[in-house]
């Protein structure tokens, strides 16, 4: 979408739009909304759907993401734009499913594609309405030899990793600075080999990591805790205008280690339990940071924030001979499916928003929204014209409380690895790459379980219809049911060859 496509629209009691969902347009009261608030949003990357207190986790402390939860609202039908890291971040920066968007994978045969001039991101949209826009953490939608850099797609400042390869290393050689690389020596040789930043790494008595690869734990840099101060100072360099923060978080992904164990030192358990424990309360930690710096600076009141994970359930660290930390910290998604799969856990994702001066605290909702509709939302409450051909409806109802003015979504639509996923209201569709339609309902049949595909002809039918008509050829992904000497000839008649699509797996 084209910039010059989008103008400010004046309060004037109400807004129409339309989506790209086939719903109609929807109109809405504005008069509350006289300040544009300052928009944060934290993305936890792997996190599960039980992993936080408010989410029923007994083990883990959340104590700050918990209070966002208490003092605002908990979804519990909120999903992720992908069962995997990229395509869930292209669908909510774009306010595009996996149909669509422009990053519908992390690869495809070792090419990592990338946002390119023409697409449009929430982040242009806040630029162009006044707002200092900021990112720090995992971006997954550039490199830094690719177009779609954020400095390029809408953020003012930028501090941390392109490359989600070179995410998992938590002790890395070098952040990024915007275009600049940051180097940190104190991180030795850490880096440089696989078995070093994937290892068993020691933690001593007081529960002090010393990381393999790293003379001298003290002058080690851990890139969460650089990145999360950096964002602290953007905050306080924008206090007396409208930000946009954009924090997608790296931990708790793997590798799996954190600097210290801190109140689960002491713990009968097993170190990677406790690793896994300590990387969340981390976060969470940060998380309290962020808040108190908004009460400091006086800002809290009108500061709207997400807090949510990038995809479903992973299974966690599994130390020998134990359980994998989901089943430990009894943890799992009501609904089957997990990171990278297509069932309706791949998706499900916590999800918890507090903006004081109009989110009514300790409420718990179960509308059901997607990542694509951050974009619609943000322009909503900014008074924007979102682009006509998104797939996203405003939650801003929702969020103020006016549950009997939001627009249901028709369908939510997600396509991965040549497989498909539909869910209508109750109804869930999957179509996996031998073309097999499956059907379940998630209320009577949350493991999925029970294909009933024949015995609702018209439902599977129906979800049959949207998975054709939502999907939009891409030229770096293979559609659904499309072979692989298929996928080769139609790049060929787009005169698309290995020189445009060359190995980049591991461009830092």
């Amino acid at each position: 979408m084209n910039k010059s496509t989008f103008a400010v629209k004046v309060f004037s009691g109400c807004m129409i739009f339309s989506a790209g969902t086939g719903c109609s347009s929807q109109q809405k009261d504005h008069r509350e909304i006289t300040e544009k608030p300052n928009i944060i949003f934290i993305m936890a990357d792997d996190l599960g759907y039980g992993d936080l207190g408010c989410y029923g986790q007994t083990k883990i402390q959340t104590p700050n993401i918990d209070r966002i939860a208490g003092e605002g609202i908990r979804f519990t039908n909120a999903y992720a734009g992908s069962s995997v890291c990229a395509p869930s971040r292209s669908a909510l920066m774009q306010g595009l499913h996996t149909g669509h968007a422009r990053v519908r994978g992390n690869m495809h045969n070792g090419y990592r594609e990338s946002l390119q001039e023409g697409d449009y991101t929430v982040a242009m949209m806040l630029q162009e309405a006044g707002y200092k826009t900021g990112m720090f953490g995992k971006w997954g939608l550039g490199l830094h030899d690719q177009y779609g850099i954020p400095r390029r797609t809408g953020f003012d400042e930028f501090f941390g990793y392109l490359n989600q390869a070179q995410a998992h290393v938590h002790y890395p050689e070098f952040l990024y600075h915007n275009e600049t690389r940051v180097y940190f020596p104190g991180n030795g040789i850490h880096f440089t080999d696989y078995n070093l930043y994937h290892g068993d790494h020691p933690y001593d008595e007081n529960g002090i990591c010393h990381p393999l690869g790293i003379e001298d734990p003290a002058e080690a840099k851990y890139a969460f805790d650089v990145y999360c101060e950096k964002s602290l100072e953007f905050v306080r360099n924008n206090k007396d205008k409208p930000f946009f923060l954009y924090l997608p978080y790296t931990p708790p992904h793997r590798s799996f280690v954190v600097p210290e164990l801190g109140i689960y030192t002491d713990e009968e358990w097993p170190l990677l339990h406790k690793v896994w424990a300590a990387m969340i309360t981390r976060i969470d930690d940060e998380v309290g940071k962020l808040l108190d710096l908004l009460v400091e600076l006086g800002i809290d009141d009108n500061t709207l924030i997400f807090f949510t994970s990038d995809n479903g359930n992973i299974t966690g660290p599994s130390p020998p001979g134990e359980l994998p930390a989901i089943e430990f910290f009894e943890s799992q998604s009501p609904t089957r499916g997990k990171k990278g799969e297509i069932y309706n856990g791949a998706f499900h994702v916590p999800s918890v928003a507090r903006w004081p001066k109009h989110i009514a605290p300790g409420q718990v909702s179960d509308h059901i929204w997607a990542f694509w509709d951050f974009l619609p939302t943000v322009a909503d409450i900014i008074g924007f014209s979102p682009p006509e051909n998104i797939d996203g409806i405003s939650i801003l109802p929702t969020l103020l409380g006016m549950n009997e003015k939001q627009q249901q979504h028709d369908f939510l639509y997600w396509e991965y690895n040549q497989q498909q996923a539909v869910r209508i209201g109750d109804w869930y569709g999957v179509k996996t790459r031998d073309g097999k339609l499956e059907l379940y309902n998630l209320i009577n049949n949350p493991a999925q379980d029970n294909d009933i595909a024949a015995l609702h002809p018209e439902i599977a039918q129906r979800i049959e219809g949207i998975m054709k008509s939502q999907h939009v050829s891409g030229d770096v992904w293979p559609s659904p049911g499309e072979s692989d000497d298929e996928f080769k000839i139609r790049m060929a008649r787009l005169g698309i060859t290995a020189e445009d699509r060359p190995n980049n797996a591991r461009n830092f």
